[in-house]
């Protein structure tokens, strides 16, 4: 197939898909990732790679609270934190503010309706919010879905007012565990998943699925699987009794329509660091799930590391695409985990599309602790850094002296610095001894939250990657039973130095990076850093930065992504990863982007900035 045909196919399946879903035009955005596959695409291509550079602010709109004042004292401005990317429905944006849920027009960022949740006591969601477009035998009006703690809220999508037939409680739902991300709403199905560290209200974190039109429960889903499923038996003993983690805390959720089924990212066990308290590979912990939707039945899984030690969970859902090979055609998805490594499974079967190979590992030397002696590992190259050795450690060449001398201190301090590379287990230290497992990646990941984006045209998956170390070890804990062991770190958390300001990792560069992958043979099409640190000298600078979103791609030939601490919102070629465009934000844009058509016919491409979502148009 030539490529205009490839690319015209594209746009017709892209626009066909939003159409049957009820969700809205080919110019919305109307979930968090664009679709409910998670590709992060829009087919919209006004913005090219001819004109982005002309591309220039249109509006800007702050996410913190209204000043507050509380008994007279100082007025009080909260901060958003936000995360959230906004979606765009039938022409108004919805996003989550510090303190409220607010409709916004698109094209000018005016405010048409604002729901606040001020004084609640419970935060809402920073993260984003869900539309479900109505309709049914009684043609109920469209409705904004949203989370705050263990609240699932309706609202009218063209008032803001709770719809008082969703839950008992005018519009509430109490869903039992907290879940801080983004709804997914499919048919009349709405599901969501669980936040549940040490401590957390509400028990176990399994994912569930409510009536979208009157918030009756429907299913739920046991990420740790109790007695006669499949699974139980990788818990030793009774270790899978009231279990925390193995839970679904993602920031959205992706669907397979035809199958009808949901993908869950499950997360480690807790505690994650010291696994003796739980011998086996630990089942559906650090799995990608394939879950029924309108059942909760389990399909099939496939799990990304056996008895996790390292929190290296599959953070984000898997992106779904077609794999063309040897003439095939296979129904695929895309699954990265924070250990660095992106799984192209069958989602069919969860089988894998190209090579998984159980490849041996180190053993643990803490007392009780059976590391797993294998883990799975795609023959397809890794996307950061996956490993260290004492060649690699950071020189004035590579940066400055100042840096490497400071790296060097850092490295002097913290005692003999252990790394056997993947998966090296955290190393024990007795009392009076040093020295510290050198994590790579650090406990924050390589690639995060942010997921994986598909362009149909070059047929490539893009993902974020952060090279950013982590040095700890684990003791024993003084205030639990004898035999239990803690995790320490060492301070500073990241194998890293501040340096005006500014974190700069230890390691050579690159510290952050933008990886294309072939989808139709996994290996890497390009890779580039993403990112400058200033304090360099010219020439040095291109370092890349840490970052925990992702991309998006469009029909104009362009990847969008505002992932790094550099504070810069950048657009690349899809083709080749060229840098083409950049402008400064006002803070970090730690969000995934989002691109929309606006009420006034122009292509829009917006991010949130931390405290207020941005918005870029051509003049």
């Amino acid at each position: 197939m030539k490529q205009e045909a490839k690319i015209a196919t594209a746009v017709a399946v892209a626009g066909t898909a939003l159409l049957a879903c009820g969700t809205g035009s080919v110019g919305d955005w109307p979930m968090y990732r664009g679709d409910a596959e998670g590709t992060g695409y829009s087919a919209l291509s006004e913005i090219t790679t001819a004109n982005v550079a002309d591309l220039a602010q249109a509006w800007s709109y702050s996410l913190a609270s209204v000043p507050t004042s509380v008994a007279g004292g100082p007025l009080q401005i909260h901060p958003a934190r936000s995360q959230a990317t906004p979606i765009v429905v039938g022409g108004l944006m919805y996003v989550p503010s510090a303190d409220s849920v607010v409709a916004l027009d698109p094209a000018t960022g005016d405010t048409v309706w604002s729901f606040g949740l001020l004084g609640s006591g419970t935060s809402l969601s920073r993260r984003g919010v869900a539309y479900w477009p109505g309709g049914g035998t009684e043609s109920r009006a469209p409705r904004i879905l949203f989370t705050a703690g263990a609240r699932l809220i309706a609202l009218d999508a063209a008032t803001g007012v709770p719809t008082v037939e969703f839950g008992s409680r005018r519009g509430t739902v109490d869903i039992g565990v907290p879940y801080n991300s983004v709804p997914l709403v499919w048919e009349d199905i709405v599901v969501v998943g669980a936040n549940t560290p040490p401590g957390a209200p509400g028990g176990i974190g399994n994912a569930r699925a409510y009536s979208v039109v009157t918030g009756e429960k429907l299913w739920e889903f046991n990420s740790v699987p109790q007695p006669g499923h499949v699974g139980h038996d990788t818990w030793a003993g009774h270790s899978w009794r009231g279990r925390l983690g193995a839970n679904a805390w993602p920031f959205y959720f992706t669907v397979d329509d035809e199958r009808e089924l949901v993908f869950l990212p499950l997360a480690s066990p807790i505690p994650f660091a010291y696994g003796g308290d739980r011998h086996g590979s630990n089942l559906f912990a650090n799995s990608v799930v394939a879950v029924e939707l309108r059942t909760g039945e389990y399909r099939w899984h496939f799990q990304t590391i056996h008895h996790d030690l390292w929190d290296h969970d599959p953070p984000a859902p898997p992106v779904l695409f077609e794999v063309e090979r040897g003439g095939e055609t296979i129904d695929a998805l895309a699954v990265t985990t924070k250990s660095g490594y992106l799984f192209i499974l069958n989602r069919e079967t969860g089988e894998p599309v190209f090579g998984v190979e159980e490849r041996q590992m180190p053993p643990s030397g803490v007392p009780g602790e059976q590391a797993h002696p294998t883990q799975p590992i795609p023959t397809t190259p890794a996307l950061g850094r996956v490993g260290f050795e004492p060649g690699d450690l950071v020189t004035a060449e590579d940066t400055t002296p100042e840096h490497a001398a400071a790296c060097a201190e850092l490295v002097g301090s913290a005692g003999p610095l252990h790394n056997r590379g993947p998966y090296t287990p955290w190393m024990h230290r007795g009392e009076g001894e040093s020295g510290a497992t050198l994590l790579f990646p650090g406990l924050a990941g390589g690639p995060n939250w942010g997921g994986v984006a598909f362009d149909p045209a070059t047929r490539r998956l893009l993902a974020f990657s952060q090279d950013v170390g982590t040095m700890g070890w684990l003791e024993e804990d003084p205030e639990a039973e004898a035999g239990t062991y803690v995790l320490r770190v060492a301070r500073p958390f990241s194998f890293a130095v501040r340096i005006d300001g500014q974190s700069w990792p230890c390691q050579k560069p690159p510290w952050g990076r933008l990886t294309a992958v072939d989808a139709d043979t996994g290996e890497i099409a390009w890779q580039r850093p993403v990112g400058v640190t200033k304090g360099l000298p010219p020439g040095k600078q291109e370092t890349g930065r840490p970052g925990r979103a992702s991309a998006i791609v469009t029909a104009g030939g362009l990847a969008f992504i505002a992932a790094t601490d550099d504070r810069r919102f950048r657009a690349l070629d899809v083709a080749t990863g060229e840098e083409l465009w950049s402008a400064e934000l006002p803070r970090q844009g730690n969000a995934n982007p989002m691109t929309y058509l606006g009420t006034d016919g122009r292509q829009y491409v917006a991010v949130t900035a931390t405290e207020e979502v941005v918005a870029f148009r051509l003049p």
